[in-house]
């Protein structure tokens, strides 16, 4: 049914739109340096917190008011879209191949746990509540990174749209891309050099901008799912059920 073709466009256009308007209005206020400003000339460091830039990081453009209620904002939206978006394919796995259930599970737990990782980074602002704020996407980044994986083993393993053939050599490539930037970011992000940290945050934008074209290319297989599908997440299907013999 292509009405469900809205849910990863959704997704997609939410996390793409209000993490950069929120990155806009923090760069608007000055709160954040320019992505393309390498020089690190106006940069907080040490003592130095007034008259300043953060390196333009997410986390860093959704610290300050006023874009720190948009930032929570978008990453709780986003963050329930994607715990839909995990469940909802998982149900559509289990219509279509019911024989790579176990697989798909594997993938919904990353799902749902980067999810929930996702929701304690938007709620702890990383000028508050650093140490939480920081593990809970470190958890989403690293979950995200298998349950990418994941998805794109079950696309070269499941027929969900026909289209599979075109679709999994672009998941395998943006996979690829997804675990090289977040190496990349956490190495960087561990630098205290401004120039490491600016790079960190140009390869966090780069592994957002990654997932989000990774989920919109979901838009093909929702096109064939279908809300009775979900009674799969409810019940047993016949050919599960033991046989009891007379």
């Amino acid at each position: 049914m292509v009405f469900w073709s809205i849910l990863p466009v959704t997704l997609s256009l939410v996390s793409f739109i209000g993490t950069w308007t929120v990155y806009g209005i923090a760069f608007t206020y000055k709160h954040v340096c320019p992505l393309t400003d390498w020089s690190g000339a106006n940069y907080c460091r040490g003592n130095k917190t007034e008259d300043c830039c953060f390196p333009p990081t997410i986390s860093s453009s959704g610290m300050n008011a006023p874009e720190n209620s948009l930032f929570t904002a978008t990453i709780n939206t986003a963050s329930f879209l994607f715990l839909v978006f995990c469940i909802f394919h998982h149900a559509h796995i289990l219509e279509k191949n019911t024989c790579h259930s176990m697989l798909s599970k594997c993938a919904l737990i990353f799902g749902v746990v980067s999810a929930l990782g996702g929701f304690a980074a938007g709620n702890c602002n990383p000028g508050y509540l650093t140490v939480l704020h920081f593990f809970g996407a470190g958890v989403s980044f690293l979950c995200v990174c298998f349950y990418t994986v994941l998805l794109t083993a079950l696309t070269a393993k499941c027929v969900l749209s026909g289209y599979e053939k075109v679709l999994f050599p672009l998941r395998l490539i943006s996979t690829m891309i997804q675990i090289i930037a977040t190496i990349c970011y956490t190495f960087f992000f561990a630098q205290n050099h401004y120039f490491y940290s600016h790079l960190s945050a140009v390869f966090e934008w780069i592994l957002a901008l990654n997932l989000e074209l990774f989920e919109l290319s979901y838009t093909v297989d929702f096109c064939f799912f279908s809300s009775f599908m979900l009674s799969n997440l409810l019940s047993k299907r016949e050919e599960e059920k033991p046989l009891v013999l007379s």
